[in-house]
């Protein structure tokens, strides 16, 4: 087990995630789904056998550290909502899918395993923001060479529902096994796909006027062939 501290309600809760699963291509709208895969063909990747997909990587991998490590100059971090199973239900954080993307170009498998998966140091219960979900709001910005400029933004409309994916991927399920962690898909991005030395995300929601934010700075370690 993987042993990370979320707030949770106000108070500090030490968690046990057992899996980590990274969904991709999760568009409610078949149109941008077709646009989203179109971008990742542009820089070389190939298009997924099944829509959605489900990667399995290693649970060590989520972190919710704000000081990252990356190998070269080919990674970059996409907003992403996180369920979390726990045993008193489904939780809700802020995620990045960072992941290599001249990796990618040549096996999405084994890119999703090569970068840290932040996610916020808060949750939220699922339940409180289920009857309301379609109103929340995904947001990304990318600090490049010391400018911050707005990455990504769009309703959480644009991605299945959590328990729409649940059952996707538990083949009928209603939730996620306790301990599995599961992000969730992304918005297409404002300009070029790229990365940067500074990557934040967050998930607005005006019912209940909360934000929940994770922000991370990227050190790029030297590529040596």
């Amino acid at each position: 087990m993987h042993q990370l501290k979320f707030s949770i309600d106000g108070q500090v809760r030490e968690v046990a995630i057992k899996d980590l699963v990274v969904a991709g291509w999760t568009g409610r709208d078949a149109d941008a789904v077709e646009h989203h895969i179109a971008e990742l063909e542009a820089i070389g990747v190939a298009r997924p056998r099944t829509v959605p997909c489900f990667y399995r990587v290693s649970n060590t991998l989520l972190t919710t550290e704000e000081n990252l490590d990356m190998t070269g100059p080919d990674s970059s971090g996409e907003a992403e909502f996180v369920i979390v199973s726990l045993e008193d239900g489904l939780y809700v954080g802020i995620g990045s899918d960072h992941t290599d993307r001249k990796v990618e170009a040549y096996g999405v498998t084994v890119s999703k395993q090569m970068c840290a998966k932040p996610v916020s140091a808060t949750l939220w219960r699922l339940a409180d923001v289920e009857a309301h979900w379609d109103s929340l709001l995904l947001r990304s910005w990318v600090t490049r060479n010391g400018e911050r400029s707005l990455y990504q933004e769009g309703l959480v409309t644009k991605m299945l529902a959590p328990l729409d994916l649940i059952g996707r991927y538990t083949n009928g399920g209603s939730t996620l096994p306790v301990g599995t962690a599961m992000y969730c898909g992304t918005l297409t991005v404002i300009g070029p796909i790229g990365g940067g030395e500074r990557f934040e995300v967050e998930l607005e929601d005006p019912v209940n006027k909360r934000i929940l934010k994770h922000a991370y700075n990227v050190r790029t370690l030297p590529y040596v062939d």
